[in-house]
């Protein structure tokens, strides 16, 4: 079972300069939300992640990390109040 966790005290809404899909800077406001993968996870985690697939990873291994991001920027939002 995974236990993927959030440093909620550490989550923060702050401008960024990224670049998109063709290559060009777009300045954003974001969420960086900093997970906490337990270090005893990560081989398995990575083991069963092929970035050459659309159905990897398996949901038994994306749903956790998918809920632990969407739990820390719900509270992030509620936070502030959007």
């Amino acid at each position: 079972m995974s236990h993927y966790h959030c440093h909620y005290d550490q989550i923060q809404k702050t401008g960024a300069t990224v670049l998109n899909t063709q290559d060009e800077r777009v300045d954003e406001e974001v969420y960086v939300i900093p997970i906490l993968i337990p270090v005893s996870e990560v081989a398995e985690l990575l083991a069963n992640y092929d970035p050459a697939s659309s159905t990897s990873p398996l949901v038994a291994y994306s749903r956790p990390l998918a809920r632990a991001i969407m739990d820390a920027l719900k509270r992030a939002v509620e936070v502030d109040g959007v």
